[in-house]
Order: structure tokens, then sequence, then C-alpha cells
């Protein structure tokens, strides 16, 4: 009888500790951050939750931050709409410690990554192409959109120090990867990949790329591992030697109107990261008939003439591209680390103060390449 009771209170027991551990991996996890402020234009401190890690999560310790020109364009919408406060960053890096029960990518300790996106409906035509940005469901992208597959819930970024993300979204970070450098892979690097990828550039090709900017010195990179003659075009003299050093044939400075005389029908290849003052015609004239222009810079005033088009640049393509879906991100960033393809930054602070500052650097092209946050100094 003793023993049957003993064996009754080691099950309740067991129980306990079970339903506690239950209602324990049901709690929202407390994060803190930098979120911007539509009333005042700045970034504040900021307290908030994450989900609880689910079955198929994992929880990454955010170590570093990348700070995206989007971002900035998301700043500017937030303000414009008068909106609520938002933690701003998609390109995250960091460790693993947490994981659901089902995850098997991951195990605690493991160095992981996030870019542009958290979720997507994984089963509609896109989904199942590996093309999850476009998801025909909706994609839930890293901050300030309403996570439909997790109670609609406003998705919070990386100036943070914590973030909870389902399995499929997470890239493996190598362990032998460049952490202070890696972040701005998941956005920058992808985003220039892609569509270097989708033209199929091969070695001997004369190529250009329009922008010499957090996108542009990765793209460059890029098409210089790959054996590509690069010419790279800018609005300034100061990243000539830059260019020069990476690996470039070419710099054009585009204000120099002596520099770009002479590159009509020049370039199987054009890739433009330009953010502003983007004039389409100028570089689809300098294709070879039958080449392709990728366009990936977010500038909401440039345009096309058709007029202009057929008697200037009949023959020639032009299309626009959307960062990477999770496998092309995945083999963009094993590519990156084996082949020592990192983007150039500059490590700043968790500050709040810092990160404006930065914001207002890139604002006024007063930063060469990218900014990164080290998460690891926040309130020390």
């Amino acid at each position: 009888m003793n023993a049957k009771r003993n064996l009754l209170l080691a099950a309740g027991v067991l129980l306990a500790v079970a339903t506690s551990q239950a209602q324990q991996s049901n709690e929202r996890i407390p994060a803190k951050g930098f979120a911007f402020h539509a009333e005042d234009g700045h970034f504040h401190d900021y307290s908030f939750t994450r989900r609880a890690v689910g079955d198929n999560d994992v929880q990454i310790k955010i170590l570093y931050a990348g700070i995206c020109h989007s971002d900035l364009h998301e700043a500017d919408g937030i303000k414009a709409k008068n909106g609520v406060p938002v933690v701003l960053g998609h390109e995250i890096a960091g460790e693993v410690v947490a994981v659901g029960k089902n995850v098997t990518k991951f195990k605690v300790g493991d160095y992981a990554g996030v870019g542009c996106m958290v979720h997507s409906c994984k089963h509609c035509t896109y989904c199942d192409a590996n093309k999850e940005q476009f998801c025909e469901n909706g994609t839930t992208f890293t901050y300030n959109y309403p996570d439909k597959y997790h109670g609609g819930e406003l998705s919070q970024g990386g100036y943070s120090d914590n973030i909870v993300v389902d399995e499929h979204f997470v890239l493996s970070i190598p362990k032998n990867a460049d952490m202070k450098r890696v972040a701005p892979l998941l956005c920058a690097g992808v985003t220039t990949w892609s569509p270097i990828h989708f033209s199929n550039v091969e070695k001997g090709q004369k190529v250009a790329v329009a922008g010499y900017g957090g996108l542009g010195h990765m793209a460059v990179q890029y098409l210089v591992d790959l054996g590509a003659d690069v010419t790279v075009f800018d609005i300034t003299e100061e990243k000539r030697s830059d260019a020069l050093r990476m690996g470039a044939s070419r710099y054009v400075n585009v204000n120099k109107e002596e520099e770009m005389k002479g590159l009509a029908n020049t370039f199987d290849f054009i890739l433009s990261t330009v953010p502003a003052g983007f004039e389409p015609i100028n570089y689809l004239r300098m294709l070879k008939m039958g080449g392709e222009m990728a366009v990936v810079g977010l500038d909401a005033e440039a345009s096309l003439n058709t007029v202009q088009m057929i008697l200037t640049a009949a023959h020639r393509k032009v299309y626009a591209s959307l960062i990477g879906g999770i496998k092309e991100t995945q083999e963009m960033l094993d590519y990156s680390v084996a082949h020592d393809i990192y983007p150039e930054v500059e490590i700043i602070p968790a500050d709040a103060a810092a990160i404006y500052e930065a914001y207002k650097n890139v604002l006024d092209g007063k930063v060469k390449f990218r900014y990164v946050i080290d998460m690891s100094t926040m309130n020390k």
C-alpha cells in the first residue's frame, strides 16, 4: 500500500512540475529595445513582450542588428501616419537561447539570424517555390506588420535584446562567421545576390552597379567574386578608391559629364541600388541589346517614359527584385561566409541617441556602407 501511495505521490509531483513548465512556457517573454516614436521622430527606450516560444519557434538573443535604408523609409511612414511606437531592424544576428519541441534545425547555443520576414502561409504557389516574400496569403515582415499567424499582433524588429521566430524563417549562421559583420547580409546581401543569380551573371561579362552604398558595395563584391568586369556609378568622389579597392575596374561619377560619355550599349547587366534621384532610362541606354537591368533601390519618384524606352532602349529588359526567399537567403549566407564576403560596417552602441544619429548620417549620405548596433552594450 505504501509503495502504491509513494508512486501516486511521485506521479503527482511530476504532473505538478509538468503543469508548471507548461504554464511557464505559455508566458510572454519580456523584451527591451529602442522604438521609433512618431510624436517626435526620435528613438526611445522601449519595453514590450514577445510571444511565448511555441512548438516550432526559436528564441534568439540578439547580438547585432544592422541599420538598413529601408528602416528610414519605414520610420517616415510611421511618422506620416502618426503610428504607434515600433522597434525597427530586419538585419538580425544572435544566439539561440530556447527552442520549441518540434524544432530540428537549431539547438541552444547555435548562431542564428533573422532577415526581412518572420512568417508566411508556407503553402501557396510562391511559398512552395521558396519565394515566401511574395506569399499570396500575406507575408509577415519583421517589423510594423500585423502578424496574422499569431493573433494579429504587430511585429517588432531587431533593435532589441531578443526575438521569437518560427524555425522556418530563422537562418543558420556558420560558427566561423564574423558576427559583427554578418547581420547586414540578411538584407543587403540577399537583396543584391538574388538578382545577380536570377540574371545568371557570368565570368567575363561587363556589368555595372548604380549606387555604391550599403547595397551597392555588396553587389560589387559578389560580381567581382564571379569574375565579372564591374563598373560602379555614384555621385561622389570619396567612394572611388573604395570601389577600386573592392575590385571594380571602373568608377564613374555621374555628376561629371565627361565620365558619362561613351557608355551606350556597354553592359550585359546593371543593378540599380539607388534610393533617390534615379533616372532609369539613363542606365537602360547603357545596356547591350538583350541586356538586363535589375532595380532594388526604393526610389518612389523614379519613372520610365515608354516613348524613350522604345526609341532609345528597345529590346533591353528591366525588372524589380525584392530580397530573397529563405532558401536563397541561406545559400547566400553560406556562400558569403565561405568566400569571406561581408559588408563594411561601423559598430555603434545600443543607445537611442546613437541610433538616431546614425539615421541622420544615412539620410545625409555621411555613412559609406552599413551601421551595425552592438546590442550587448544595451544599458551599459
